[in-house]
């Protein structure tokens, strides 16, 4: 789930925070202060600096402000107060998971704190991260108060018994946390960073799960972190479980594939390299955007101009789609038009994708053959989701160039989807007739990738 972002709240918080960074900063200070802010530079030396700092603020478009947001929490001093309440705008904008306050008091109530507080020093690092510990606060009259961290120290550190886990959790708020801050803090809770003791990680983990999966989430194995399984946050039941290590796409021929090694699931392809494009970085928990794309082809490929590296990803792109296809062709053309001023931001869409791969066709692999050995479309989105995207023309489901219904083509394609499907992809056919044309077409595509991408970013589930 995702709320849209707060860019009204977010561009206040920036301009509160550059109020007061204007004090430290001298006129000829205020350019390099804005490039590290990845802000738009500030007007000439006229007025104060708080007003050149404005003037640069203002001319931040709205889509500049999370990055503006990332570098102030990378870079600038802040107090853990300021920094909760610029994360907590930038977190709730992002997909995360619900957590009702039931659910999270009733696992307080079972969480046995004696496993963390065997890395004492790890266990106060991520409360310090997530939480507000007071070790800004001030007392009246100048005399310091007693901050949450000395509290803590004391009666949950020292004295363990002194402080239920539930009542610990009420003194940092968790209970009524903005929901991405209590799931930042139940994968730090699972963290080979805090807890570095896989045993009392897996029972941790159990536990969370058993108060979570209720509710529609999990806390789910995603790799490892030095030696250590690493745990993350997901919505439970979307998705296939799995990030991909290897996308072929944008194929102009079966491709020939060998294992470099195949411990390790290296892949390389032995002969026409040309006429295969192979991604091979990590996937995140955002799945693949158009940019993730595009910074790879600029560097793979050794393009510098972006404007240029676009255009030539998207024409080799399009040149593997079916010639006879002008639905596919339709579909993708419009998906970039459409998205034409925020391409950066949305999933890319990936044609020619191949979802099987055999050494043997069809015909040799017989009864066993795997169907739907490659896809019109791939769309990686937030929580592992896979989405297909399938342009049936009269092949699916005749023979004879269209003369011959043929109903074993269309049980095949059926099963073929099935098989998909409890792999955890979701698959989405269009018939080719409503992608003919490319006018009729576009209020249905673009209804499809709006509802596609609202739920996706805005509610996984």
């Amino acid at each position: 789930m995702a709320d849209h972002m707060d860019v009204g709240r977010l561009r206040d918080l920036i301009d509160e925070f550059l109020a007061a960074a204007y004090e430290h900063h001298r006129h000829q200070d205020l350019p390099a202060l804005c490039e590290q802010l990845r802000l738009p530079q500030p007007p000439p030396q006229e007025g104060h600096s708080k007003q050149r700092l404005s003037a640069s603020l203002h001319a931040c478009p709205d889509d500049g402000l999370e990055a503006v947001a990332e570098a102030v929490l990378e870079s600038q001093p802040l107090t853990a107060w300021e920094r909760n309440r610029l994360e907590d705008v930038l977190w709730l904008g992002r997909p995360h998971v619900r957590i009702p306050g039931r659910t999270r008091r009733e696992f307080a109530r079972e969480f046995d704190l004696s496993g963390h507080l065997s890395y004492p020093d790890r266990f106060m690092a991520l409360l310090g991260q997530v939480w507000d510990l007071g070790d800004d606060l001030r007392g009246s009259w100048g005399h310091s108060a007693p901050a949450l961290r000395d509290e803590i120290q004391r009666h949950v550190i020292r004295f363990q018994e002194d402080w239920t886990t539930e009542y610990l959790f009420e003194q940092l708020h968790a209970f009524e946390a903005p929901d991405p801050r209590f799931g930042h803090f139940l994968e730090g809770l699972a963290s080979p960073t805090t807890l570095p003791d896989e045993q009392a990680q897996r029972l941790f983990v159990d536990l969370a799960n058993k108060h979570l999966q209720p509710v529609g989430a999990q806390l789910r194995l995603e790799g490892e972190q030095d030696g250590y399984p690493l745990f993350q946050l997901v919505q439970f039941g979307q998705g296939t479980g799995r990030r991909p290590r290897n996308l072929i796409f944008a194929t102009l021929g079966k491709p020939d594939i060998r294992f470099t090694s195949a411990l390790d699931n290296d892949i390389e392809i032995a002969e026409r390299s040309d006429q295969v494009l192979v991604y091979d970085r990590p996937v995140g928990k955002n799945g693949l955007l158009w940019r993730e794309l595009l910074a790879w082809w600029q560097e793979t490929r050794e393009i510098s101009d972006p404007e240029r590296a676009t255009w030539s990803l998207y024409d080799r792109m399009h040149a593997s789609l079916p010639p006879e296809s002008d639905g596919q062709k339709n579909l993708f053309w419009l998906y970039h038009n459409i998205y034409r001023e925020d391409l950066s931001a949305v999933p890319a869409l990936l044609p020619e994708i191949w979802v099987h791969w055999d050494p043997r066709t069809v015909r040799e692999r017989g009864a066993l053959a795997l169907q739907n050995l490659r896809m019109d479309f791939l769309m990686l989105l937030p929580g592992n989701r896979r989405v297909v995207l399938e342009v049936d023309g009269m092949q699916h489901y005749t023979r004879k160039e269209g003369t011959l219904p043929d109903s074993a083509k269309y049980a095949a394609t059926m099963a073929g989807d099935r098989d998909l499907k409890f792999r955890g992809y979701e698959v989405f056919r269009f018939g080719h007739d409503e992608l003919r044309d490319r006018s009729q077409a576009r209020p249905v595509v673009t209804e499809f990738f709006r509802t596609l991408l609202e739920r996706s970013f805005n509610d996984p589930r």
